[in-house]
This record gives structure tokens, C-alpha cells and sequence, in this order.
């Protein structure tokens, strides 16, 4: 049966065709859009603010600008931040004014990928938004906090769309299957259990790759069925949720370290594995590896930072994909390794020091003494060679002001154990003195 005649052909994609009419229709987001819940209390009661939605694509964000505009009999104007400069900006604000001055309709300018603007282009927006010329809603992948301006930003309520369910989107399909005028319904199709499951698992919260799998499924199936194995013929393998400039970048990578750090090499080698696939520069996860090794190994286990800075250099002599191997014993022995971040504190608190007090002068008995002059004046008077008194003698290093303080405090972890107890040693000769 030829499901797709010449008639069917140039109609619109069946992701375009299924796109629901009205909120009743409108599958997930019940957290914004359930009974009592805030945007369907401001679609209800008229009194809907600028918005911007944030959220994955195929989530809906388009959808439900249509659907708000439909259901406040509002004028609809899609923009596009990719296509769009000042001078349509300009345009679409005097096609705002007219409607509401010759037809008394309010305008919903709905932005796309309002994030692809620039700072001028989006200080366009700011007095029109605070004038009431159209109610504007923005419609982002990316974290609004990034990359919208501040001004505008206090201007819209922030919603974020989550990604759909596999159980939402195995609705979604099933209606999609069954419709008999916008959707599939008319040819008859029947989908298995497995496909069904199958393709909204590799949708990944995405309606629209759902129904533009089961549109390809349904150009392939035989005999009227799609099986489990017409869905796998379907399904394309797509690049992963991660943009290297972005939120999802700052996101995976902080779950690297947080896995690490955690000492969970199953989870820091999942998170690795996923930079890896999506495209990430194994050498920004070694040098944040470096870093660490530093910050959160430390002393407690010095080969840390050694392993890290061994595996940089042989990833660059290497390079993928071999390069993967290193990057997984390296992570594993990090995940693994006892953890203190003693030096990483002892820094920032030696800094913090300094700050507050200054370039305070250095101990007379410390200072070197080049010159016979400089030796005259005392400098270096009174130094004791450690060396001289089998490794240790007890004397002071730190300027008179902050004689006592301290910054690093070893932990009970791993080789830092050691140290501790070195340094309890020494606080006691030093008590002696």
C-alpha cells in the first residue's frame, strides 16, 4: 500500500500537523499548566506578562506560544532571532501598533531562539515590552541567566519546559498513529509495544523527533505493522544533548567533577564517556583533571596531580581514539584516590590574608643579605639553618602581625594522615623553642 501519494507528500511534516490547538490537547509541562497553576491562571484571567521559556527542543515552547495566542484571541507574530535584525524588529513593532490602533487586538510576539540576539538587538525590545506594544514571549534553549540582558530579563517571568516523558511521548505517538485527519489514522497502521516504547525512549523528551521517526516507520512499514525493527530502521543516530558554549556544557562537566569528587568512578566515567560522544575536547577534561587532582586530591594523594599531568602529556602524544583508554585510567584513579582539598582552602585563606593585610614587612632574621651593607643593617641576623639542627629548629617565618595564624590544616585522609602527624611533631618542637 502506497501510504504516501503525491497529495500526502506536500503536506506539512506530521510534526507540524499534529501540533496541538488548544491547551486541552497540549501534552506535558503540568507544572506551569495544570489546574490552578501559574501561566494556565494567567491565559484563564487574561492577564498574561512577557514570558520566555526555557527549554529543550521539542518541549513545546513554540506550541504553547500559538496556543496562548489562540486562546486570548491575541495577534500572533512568530520571529525568528536566526532570520531577524533591528530593522525587522522595527516592522513588527509598527504592525504591533496598527493592530492594536485600527483592530483593538493586542499583539503576542512570540521570539525564537531569543538567545541568538545580540545586546542591541534585544535593548530594541526594552521600551516596547515596558509600553504594553505587544506582549512578548522568548523562546530559548539556553540559560536565560547567560544569555539574556539583565533589563529585559526583569521584564519576563522565566517558565522552564521540561523534557517530555517516555510516557508523554508514547501519547503523543499513539495519537499521532490514530488521528484520522491531521495524523495517520487513515492508513490503518498498527505499532507494536516494543517500537512504541523504543522510539519514544530514543526521542529523548523530544516530540518532535518522536513523530518524525514515526512518519519515517510508517514510510517503511510492511504489510501495515510497525515493528520493533522498522522503528530501529528509522531511528537515526543523532549527536547528544550538548552545546560545547552552553548550559548543558557547564552542566556535564560539573557532573564530572561532582562524580569524582565523590569518589564514583562508575558515574565520572559515564559523564566522561558523554563529552567524549558529543563532541567535547578531551584536552579541556584533561586540564580540568589537572586541576582536580589539585583541588580536591591534594596532599592526600600526591600521585594524583602526577597521574593527571602523565595523562595530558600522553593524550597529546596519542590523540583519540586511544587517547579514550588514558583518559579513563586517569579519571578512575582520581574518582578512587583519597580526597583533601587542605591546600586548595590553605591558598585561598593565605590570600584572603594578604588582602586584609597588606604587604606586611618580612622578618629581619629571613631576609637575604646580598650585600655587606644589607648585613650591617641586620638582615638576616639571627637565622638558623635547619639543616644544622638535624632537619627542624624552631623559629618563626611569618611577619610579626600574624605570628601564629594558620592556613593549611591537613586532614585525616589518606597521605595527609602522615603529614598531620609530621606537623603535630613539629608544633610540639616548636612549642620546646
Amino acid at each position: 500500500m502506497d501510504l504516501f501519494t503525491a497529495k500526502t507528500s506536500e503536506a506539512a511534516p506530521l510534526a507540524e500537523r499534529m501540533r496541538p490547538q488548544t491547551i486541552s490537547e497540549y501534552m506535558g509541562q503540568g507544572h506551569i499548566l495544570g489546574e490552578g497553576k501559574l501561566l494556565r491562571r494567567l491565559i484563564e484571567t487574561d492577564r498574561l506578562t512577557s514570558l520566555i521559556f526555557w527549554g529543550p527542543p521539542g518541549s513545546g515552547k513554540t506550541t504553547l506560544a500559538r496556543i496562548i495566542a489562540n486562546a486570548t484571541r491575541a495577534h500572533f507574530i512568530f520571529f525568528s532571532a536566526i532570520m531577524s535584525g533591528i530593522k525587522e524588529i522595527r516592522e513588527v513593532v509598527k504592525e504591533a501598533e496598527d493592530t492594536l490602533k485600527y483592530q483593538s487586538k493586542s499583539t503576542i510576539l512570540f521570539v525564537d531562539e531569543i538567545h541568538r540576539f545580540n545586546k542591541s538587538q534585544q535593548d530594541a525590545f526594552l521600551p516596547h515590552v515596558e509600553r504594553g506594544t505587544f506582549t512578548m514571549i522568548g523562546a530559548t534553549t539556553e540559560n536565560p541567566s547567560f544569555e539574556v540582558i539583565a533589563p529585559l530579563l526583569s521584564r519576563c517571568k522565566v517558565l522552564v519546559l521540561n523534557p517530555l516523558t517516555d510516557e508523554e511521548i508514547a501519547q503523543i505517538l499513539q495519537h499521532a498513529l490514530s488521528e484520522p485527519e491531521r495524523g495517520l489514522g487513515a492508513y490503518g497502521l498498527s505499532l507494536s509495544a516494543e517500537a512504541l516504547s523504543f522510539m519514544a525512549e530514543q526521542a529523548e523528551g523530544d516530540a518532535r523527533v518522536a513523530l518524525n521517526t514515526l512518519e519515517t516507520a510508517a514510510r517503511l512499514a510492511h504489510s501495515g505493522e510497525i515493528t520493533l525493527e522498522t522503528a530501529r530502521e528509522a531511528v537515526q543516530r543523532k549527536p547528544l544533548l550538548y552545546d560545547k558554549g552552553g548550559e548543558e556544557h557547564y552542566s556535564v562537566i560539573s557532573a564530572f567533577i561532582k562524580s569524582m569528587r565523590g569518589s564514583d568512578p562508575d558515574a565520572a566515567l559515564y559523564w566522561l564517556a558523554r563529552m567524549l560522544e558529543s563532541g567535547e575536547d578531551p584536552l579541556f577534561v584533561l586540564r580540568r583533571m589537572v586541576v582536580f587532582a589539585s583541588e580536591d586530591v591534594g596532599n592526600a594523594d600526591p600521585r594524583g596531580l602526577q597521574m593527571a599531568v602523565s595523562a595530558l602529556q600522553a593524550f597529546q602524544l596519542v590523540g583519540m581514539p586511544e587517547g579514550r583508554i588514558i583518559l579513563g585510567q586517569a579519571v578512575s584513579y582520581l574518582a578512587t584516590a583519597p580526597k583533601s582539598n587542605a591546600s586548595y582552602l590553605g591558598i585561598d585563606q593565605a590570600l584572603a590574608e594578604v588582602r586584609r593585610s597588606g604587604a606586611l614587612p618580612v622578618p629581619m632574621h629571613i631576609r637575604n643579605a646580598p650585600t655587606s651593607l644589607m648585613k650591617n643593617l641586620g638582615y638576616g641576623k639571627g637565622y638558623r639553618y635547619p639543616h644544622d639542627y638535624g632537619g627542624y629548629v624552631a623559629q618563626g617565618y611569618l611577619p610579626d602581625e600574624i605570628a601564629g595564624k594558620h592556613f593549611y590544616e591537613p586532614k585525616e585522609s589518606g597521605y595527609e594522615k602522615s603529614i598531620k602527624e609530621r606537623m603535630e611533631w613539629i608544633k610540639g618542637e616548636r612549642g620546646k623553642g
